[in-house]
């Protein structure tokens, strides 16, 4: 395996990941983290592309906003 192939894969494996954490937050974590979000599914997949790219973030914030929330 090449380093392009090694590359391709990696940046493919974090994408799947990503579309998994995005699918995941918006449909149930957004309306636990933000009540001003439930209802508004017009604008969620706007948000989509973000949550794909920055996912880690997305679940660290997400947990420790479910810590304070408990």
């Amino acid at each position: 395996m090449s380093v392009s192939e090694t590359i391709v894969a990696l940046v493919k494996i974090y994408a799947g990941l990503g579309g998994a954490v995005s699918a995941a937050f918006l449909l149930w974590g957004i309306d636990r983290i933000d009540p001003a979000a439930r209802g508004s599914y017009t604008f969620r997949p706007l948000l989509v592309p973000g949550i794909m790219l920055l996912w880690p973030l997305v679940l660290r914030r997400w947990q420790t906003l479910e810590k304070l929330k408990d």
